[in-house]
């Protein structure tokens, strides 16, 4: 049996879904076990149990700071080993991504996966092309952001998820493997572009000190004003034809995704 986690997340339920749609028996588990998954809950290790499952797919356990998610995870993977899972599958973050403040916490729990008794298999995802185009502000009818000319290989979370759902199908063909699945590069000149507006850059300073002002967690800013330095910089624009190779066919367009997304936030935006 598949068992899929973090089911209550956008990832998670995305995954899960996938499997259904190609008619794979799987189950999804959620700390809550609400909407009927399994209710799994990390940070009670002693209270998670994978009996009866072959093949997990551990959606990563963020929204934390790095030693509680690198313990969820670490508590995954000893259950798993206890109660003969075969094969696990982590959706970790793209190999070019080891510049972002969240990436610790994705390499130490390969690290851990590497040195286990499982079978596994690494999903390093790029950056969902969603969050990208969520992430742009607008001011005066035009997009403003922080990631300058930069480019980012994006990924539709659709895709990740069809993705992660090919490899659980089959996780022997994957076994003791590292995909790099990222899309086709995006800037925000594309996407200001294909909206038709302008784009305004500001620095990395004023951008930062937005994020205080939005009711984030404390350990958020940071995370995300590295994807905005990242991009900036040119680190997230590393090829890699995985993607493609695992979906077989081209991956989703990360622009028009981008800017549907950042469509929904403009001043004018109307909903319904």
């Amino acid at each position: 049996m598949i068992l899929v986690t973090g089911t209550t997340g956008q990832l998670g339920f995305a995954v899960l879904a996938a499997l259904h749609r190609r008619g794979i028996p799987a189950e999804g588990s959620s700390r809550s076990g609400r909407d009927g998954s399994r209710r799994v809950d990390f940070d009670r290790p002693d209270t998670i149990d994978f009996t009866g499952v072959s093949t997990l797919v551990l959606v990563s356990a963020g929204e934390a700071e790095d030693d509680v998610v690198i313990a969820r995870h670490a508590a995954a993977i000893g259950a798993a080993e206890r109660d003969g899972v075969r094969h696990l599958i982590y959706t970790s973050v793209t190999g070019a991504g080891d510049h972002l403040a969240f990436a610790l916490a994705h390499r130490a729990t390969e690290r851990h996966l590497a040195t286990s008794a499982l079978q596994w298999t690494i999903l390093r995802n790029g950056l969902y092309a969603e969050l990208f185009g969520g992430l742009l502000g607008w001011k005066d009818d035009g997009l403003v952001s922080a990631f300058g000319d930069g480019v980012v290989r994006a990924a539709a979370r659709g895709d990740l998820a069809e993705a992660a759902a090919i490899v659980a199908e089959s996780p022997a063909a994957h076994a003791f493997r590292t995909h790099d699945l990222v899309g086709p590069p995006v800037s925000v000149a594309d996407v200001a572009a294909r909206l038709g507006v302008p784009h305004r850059v500001i620095g990395l300073d004023r951008y930062r000190e937005s994020l205080h002002c939005v009711g984030l967690k404390p350990f958020q800013p940071a995370m995300i004003a590295s994807i905005a330095s990242a991009v900036r910089h040119g680190f997230l624009d590393r090829p890699s034809s995985d993607l493609v190779g695992i979906l077989e066919r081209e991956p989703v367009d990360g622009v028009a995704l981008a800017a549907s997304v950042a469509a929904t936030t403009r001043p004018d935006h109307v909903t319904g």
